[in-house]
């Protein structure tokens, strides 16, 4: 194991790294070994309230009114460089994060169609025009920046979660400050680096790292115009509230249970393969991870039996090495889910396989935590009823599709969710009947493209506007609607009668 000392990890304010002194610190992990490879700067409010200052005043003097062309430019060339550093990015991710090295380069990727989805704003900002509505009186609709907006993101996703919504607001002509997690906060200091390289203006784009403090502070500050959060549900609810209760305009994407239900004439062996995938998959830690399978007798049985026969195969270990797997991100959180295998006697589930039995491919103490399954979960219980987002995957047996429909819609949770089935009437009517935001059939992990827009129903959003697609560059601009009338040279004379629509 490594003995070298722990990299100072900062804010990324101005273009720059911030030059000052923190009054706190976290630390960083490698989660497949152990080892403390960084120390974080916190925030202060002080801070915050100061970055905020420079960023609309930056935006003000550099960005609010910069031409469709110049930002254009600057997205294309972002763009190109974030396509090709994208591996050292995806490295960074692994070693601050764990999940396995093609998976880190993938959310990369997945982040990037953001990028080249802003690319297209002169046409996604094009207002409409309508002439002579009152005689000689034009009225057009127009788009405009909001002013300095904040995001405040995850540790799951380092790198994609800000690109949902970093671009985007960008485009807009907004000044942005991230909020990273504490966790692995790398990867945005990295990606940040690539907007001043490709053009942006000093201060249109800030990295500030923090705890509550800092989100308060963002949540709080009257210059700070929108906030988009995605995290668990309590703290989206609670960013929610508080930055409407200051007069922000909010997205908070919280959390998830997501269920996949398999009907008695689904493929079986494409519903195994989607489940394994769609369970363990970045160790679990997915807003969108299937966590409950929903099995419609009699095919809970062989199904399982698949399922069991790929968990076999998988390997866990350092995301470095090729496995299949890596660790959960911190001991704490691979300690709290490892909790879950440990049943209540007599609730009737069963502990198929245990991932705390497992042998791990890795050096040091990780935070590590093979695939796991559990038959025969019910509501009421832990395994099913908490957002677990761990290495988990519970089976819940259900004698029909209408009782796995009514299991899902009663769920508080309304994120994503699957249905497998070849037929097309039965997911017609799932896909109408089923209260959840993302729907695939046959698709286990229904993420939209990015002209399209993410984002659930009930616990799973607070808010309005789900994320990027056209939700996403209405989120970040207001409109305003123009009526404008241009006399003729030869008008004169005065009336003071009411205007008439003639």
């Amino acid at each position: 194991m490594s003995v070298s000392s722990p990299a100072r990890i900062t804010h990324l304010i101005a273009g720059s790294p911030w030059e000052g002194t923190a009054e706190r610190t976290s630390p960083v992990y490698n989660p497949a070994t152990g080892e403390q490879t960084g120390v974080l700067d916190l925030a202060s409010k002080a801070v915050i309230d100061e970055v905020v200052a420079n960023a609309k005043t930056s935006w003000v003097a550099n960005w609010q009114n910069a031409s469709l062309t110049k930002r254009t430019q600057v997205l294309f060339a972002f763009r190109e460089l974030l396509n090709a550093r994208k591996d050292e990015i995806g490295a960074l991710i692994t070693a601050e994060h764990g999940k396995v090295l093609s998976d880190a380069i993938g959310e990369v990727t997945r982040g990037l169609e953001v990028a080249e989805f802003a690319c297209g704003i002169p046409h996604l900002l094009k207002g409409g025009f309508s002439e002579n509505v009152s005689t000689k009186v034009d009225v057009y609709s127009i788009r405009q920046s909001l002013g300095v907006v904040a995001v405040i993101s995850p540790f799951n996703f380092p790198a994609m979660v800000p690109l949902w919504f970093v671009p985007i607001a960008i485009a807009c002509g907004n000044a942005v400050i991230i909020k990273p997690s504490e966790k692995d906060p790398s990867a945005v200091n990295a990606v940040a680096a690539l907007w001043k390289e490709a053009g942006l203006p000093d201060g249109i784009l800030n990295v500030v790292h923090g705890d509550k403090e800092a989100v308060d502070a963002l949540l709080d500050n009257p210059d700070v115009r929108a906030v988009s959060f995605v995290g668990s549900t309590p703290i989206a609810k609670y960013v929610y509230e508080r930055g409407t209760a200051n007069g922000k305009r909010v997205q908070a994407l919280g959390g998830a249970k997501n269920h996949m239900l398999v009907l008695p004439d689904a493929d079986l062996d494409l519903a195994a393969d989607a489940a394994v995938n769609a369970g363990f998959g970045s160790a679990g830690e997915r807003c969108m991870a299937i966590s409950a399978l929903v099995a419609v007798e009699p095919v809970a049985d062989p199904l399982i039996e698949k399922i069991k026969d790929r968990m076999g195969k998988l390997v866990t270990g350092d995301g470095t090495r090729g496995t299949d797997m890596g660790p959960l991100v911190t001991r704490e959180h691979r300690d709290k889910v490892a909790s879950y295998l440990d049943v209540e006697e007599g609730s009737g589930a069963e502990v198929l396989v245990d991932g705390r039995e497992a042998d791990f491919d890795a050096d040091g103490d990780g935070f590590f935590l093979a695939p796991s399954l559990i038959d025969k979960v019910a509501p009421g219980m832990p395994q099913y009823d908490d957002e677990i987002f761990g290495p988990v995957l519970s089976v819940v047996r259900v004698a029909s599709y209408d009782e796995g429909l009514k299991l899902i819609n009663d769920s508080p949770f309304g994120n994503g969710t699957a249905i497998f089935t070849n037929d097309g009437g039965a997911a017609r009517r799932f896909q109408n009947e089923v209260e959840v935001g993302m729907v695939g059939i046959n698709v286990p992990i229904p993420v939209p493209m990015a002209y399209f827009s993410f984002g659930g129903w009930k616990a799973s959003l607070f808010g309005d506007s789900h994320a990027h697609g056209m939700e996403g560059v209405h989120f970040f601009t207001r409109g305003k609607v123009v009526t404008s009338r241009w006399l003729d040279p030869s008008h004169g004379g005065l009336n003071l009668g009411f205007p008439q629509n003639v």
